[in-house]
């Protein structure tokens, strides 16, 4: 299973999905835990209090986490949520 995690460090999971500016993509199966692939993005927040969905941002974001089953986040917005649950990855 291919699965994106949410994290600064690139140890913790310790990063709202619309904070982040990367994604850690990891395959994990029977043989163990890999990691694929640093995706860099542009965060979905534009630093505004009132958080406005920006969908062409958050296409940016699926295109780099596509493929994933689950993203792994401290926190994540209802519309993205509602968003990558359509596209079948649970956050």
């Amino acid at each position: 299973m291919k699965v994106a995690v949410v994290s600064t460090n690139g140890v913790d999971v310790n990063e709202h999905v619309g904070k982040a500016t990367r994604f850690l993509i990891y395959e994990i199966g029977s043989a163990g835990t890999k990691l694929l692939s640093e995706e860099k993005t542009e965060s979905l927040s534009v630093g505004d209090p009132d958080h406005p969905f920006d969908q062409d941002r958050l296409s940016g974001v699926i295109k780099k986490i596509e493929g994933c089953e689950r993203v792994y986040c401290t926190k994540i917005g209802d519309s993205p949520a509602a968003e990558l649950k359509k596209l079948g990855i649970e956050p």
